[in-house]
C-alpha cells in the first residue's frame, strides 16, 4: 500500500490577498469571513463556531479538531471589519437569516466569494490559514509565537506552515538584527579611519 499524503493547500501570496480585498471591500459579509480566517489563523470548523467578542480585544477559541483553547488578540484590520458588520447574533459571522453558519455552509460561501473576486482554483479557505503563518514569519515571529496563534502543537507542522515564508523578507529581517548587535563589529582602526586607497606600485 503507499503511504497515505496529507493534502497541501497553496498559501495565499500577497497578489492573491490584494485581489480578494479589492472585490470585496471591507462592509461585506465576505469581506468579514475573509478577514476572520487571514487574521485570527484559524481553520473554517473553529470561524464557523467562532464567537463575537463581547468586549475587549480577545477572540477565545476551543479548536474542535485538537481540543486546543486559544485565546486569540484581535488584529486592527479584523476590528475594522467587524465593526463595519454590526450583528446581533453571538456568531462572529451570521448567515443572511442570522443564524450561525455550518461549517460546509461558511465553506461554500467562501468559496463562492473566492471565485466571484477572479481567483485562480488553488486559492481554498484552508490556504488562509497558511499565509497567515507566513504573515507571521516574515514579521519575524517565532515559532513558539507562531503556535499560539495557529495552535500548532509541533515544529514541523509549523515549518509546513511557513514554507512559502519569502526567503528576501526573512533576509533582510535576519540582517538587520545582525547588525544591531555589537558584535561582529570592524577593529577601532577601520571605525576611526577611513580607508584609503593604496598607491599603485
Amino acid at each position: 500500500m503507499r503511504p497515505y499524503k496529507s493534502r497541501e493547500f497553496h498559501s495565499w501570496t500577497e497578489g492573491e490577498i490584494e485581489q480578494f480585498e479589492h472585490r470585496w471591500p471591507i462592509g461585506t459579509k465576505q469581506r468579514l469571513g475573509f478577514d476572520l480566517l487571514l487574521y485570527s489563523g484559524q481553520r473554517g470548523s473553529d470561524v464557523a463556531r467562532m464567537a463575537r467578542p463581547a468586549s475587549g480585544d480577545k477572540i477565545r477559541v476551543a479548536q474542535q479538531k485538537t481540543g486546543a483553547k486559544l485565546a486569540i488578540t484581535v488584529h486592527p484590520n479584523l476590528r475594522r471589519s467587524l465593526d463595519a458588520c454590526p450583528s446581533g447574533h453571538v456568531a462572529a459571522i451570521a448567515t443572511a437569516y442570522g443564524r450561525p453558519f455550518s461549517v460546509k455552509g461558511l465553506g461554500q460561501f467562501i468559496s463562492d466569494a473566492i471565485r466571484e473576486a477572479g481567483l485562480p482554483t488553488h486559492c481554498k479557505a484552508h490556504g488562509l490559514r497558511k499565509a497567515a503563518a507566513r504573515r507571521l514569519a516574515e514579521a519575524g515571529c517565532s515559532t513558539h509565537e507562531i503556535a499560539a496563534v495557529t495552535g500548532h502543537k509541533t515544529l514541523s507542522e509549523i515549518e509546513r506552515y511557513t514554507r512559502a515564508t519569502s526567503q528576501e523578507t526573512l533576509n533582510a529581517s535576519a540582517i538587520e538584527k545582525q547588525a544591531r548587535t555589537n558584535k561582529w563589529q570592524p577593529c577601532r582602526s577601520e571605525l576611526a579611519t577611513p580607508l584609503k586607497n593604496k598607491k599603485k606600485m
